[in-house]
């Protein structure tokens, strides 16, 4: 006898639906809520070439018991988020399902990211079977039915991410501090009016000028001058950006009168690119993408100097120089360490710590074992080289509650404010 809820038995008899050429002018494609800083810009670009993108933002209970309908409860909580967020959304009577298709982006490394397809597909087989999902990866995953990318649509992406990185940046180094409130909001949607034309009119690359411009629009907002506890954000890739994986934690440290740091998506895609170059050094894994790959690799490094360079001419704090994040790895943990996030998560909190971030939250996914290692296993040693962070690792999953999950950081919180309390008695003292 079939359960109360329990999700339909998938026929794994019938192939699978495909996305065909034509279906770029019917079907919609819905993208799981993953990157809200960046998908503004992404699929802008997406629709500019022809397909028809949709960002989902559906949230809540009912999402998460849709994931665990179709999804063994050991899998990783983003993939329970991400199938949740299809299923609830084709569920909502919003979307035709002959003509939806859904979107899932892919690594390729040794994580559970890249069985994503076949458990999104499962779900989908058992409800809504003619729903294709389409790829987005740059490791040769799915390349019958991937969405088509070119050089020139993958140098838009990239344009496209060192700019929201920067918004993004600029956002939260001032909005905890504006005078008047929106501020910071409507300059966000004023940048990325201004960026979504450039795509469109092909001047995206005047990189030093759109840069120069979101910096100018930022520094001109008007701010109080006074102190706030930054807490940074570290962590496996989809909670560490999306609000439905780690529970609105940037709108919460702000709430608190915090001022988040957040490191920018470019970051993870160097430490991509880079770990291809890793691979035919450590293990001479080497094939005709890796000379590919270190190209990439000088171009975007090359970006990033001139964003970060700027950044400083303008007085805002620049984000992670990648060479310095490597030889922070380095001190800790061998680069070979490449699954999931690897390396990167203490990377990132020696670089915060060493910027004057000293309160961090590293985001914990349920089932990502590669972020528990190299994330939470990090944390003593981070501590050991940088006795004044305060890290606290923040576990996500279908059980943990939010209220539970603000509490560790209020506590985190609460004894930050006490060391600067103790910090400002002692230089009133001296």
């Amino acid at each position: 006898m079939k359960r109360k809820n329990e999700a339909p038995v998938a026929d794994f008899t019938e192939p699978y639906a495909v996305f065909t050429p034509e279906m770029k002018n019917t079907h919609t494609v819905l993208v799981p809520d993953m990157l809200p800083w960046h998908f503004d810009l992404l699929t802008h670009i997406l629709r500019g070439e022809g397909y028809r993108v949709e960002v989902l933002h559906n949230e809540g209970r009912a999402v998460i018991d849709e994931g665990l309908k179709h999804v063994h409860n050991d899998a990783c909580y983003p993939a329970l988020c991400v199938i949740g967020q299809f299923l609830d959304a084709l569920k909502s009577g919003k979307y035709d399902p002959d003509r939806t298709a859904v979107l899932i982006t892919q690594t390729g490394g040794g994580c559970r990211a890249s069985n994503y397809l076949p458990l999104i597909r499962k779900a989908l087989r058992a409800e809504f079977p003619q729903v294709p999902v389409l790829s987005l990866n740059f490791s040769g995953l799915e390349k019958g039915n991937g969405l088509q990318l070119g050089v020139g649509l993958v140098r838009k992406f990239a344009y496209a991410i060192f700019y929201s990185d920067l918004i993004m940046s600029c956002f939260n180094q001032v909005r905890p501090y504006e005078v008047n409130a929106g501020d910071c909001e409507a300059a966000r949607e004023k940048l990325n009016a201004l960026l979504r034309k450039a795509f469109d009119e092909g001047r995206f690359s005047r990189f030093k000028e759109y840069v120069k411009c979101v910096l100018d629009e930022f520094a001109a907002i008007h701010v109080r001058d006074e102190g706030k506890i930054k807490v940074g954000i570290v962590g496996e890739i989809y909670v560490k950006y999306s609000p439905l994986g780690n529970s609105h934690l940037e709108e919460f440290l702000l709430s608190e009168g915090c001022e988040p740091v957040v490191p920018a998506l470019m970051d993870f895609i160097l430490y991509c690119v880079v770990n291809n170059l890793n691979d035919a050094k450590l293990y001479r894994k080497r094939n005709r993408s890796t000379p590919l790959f270190f190209i990439a690799y000088i171009w975007l490094r090359r970006k990033q100097k001139t964003l970060i360079r700027l950044m400083k001419e303008s007085k805002f704090e620049p984000q992670h120089d990648f060479g310095h994040l490597r030889k922070c790895a380095d001190a800790v943990i061998n680069q070979g360490v490449k699954m999931g996030e690897g390396w990167l998560i203490p990377a990132e909190m020696a670089a915060l710590a060493e910027t004057g971030t000293a309160n961090i939250v590293c985001a914990q996914p349920f089932g990502c074992l590669p972020n528990h290692i190299a994330g939470k296993g990090a944390v003593r040693a981070i501590k050991k080289m940088y006795p004044e962070v305060n890290v606290v690792p923040v576990d996500y999953d279908p059980s943990a509650t939010r209220v539970n999950q603000e509490n560790r950081i209020k506590l985190m919180l609460a004894t930050a404010r006490e060391m600067d309390s103790q910090i400002f008695s002692d230089e009133k003292i001296s």
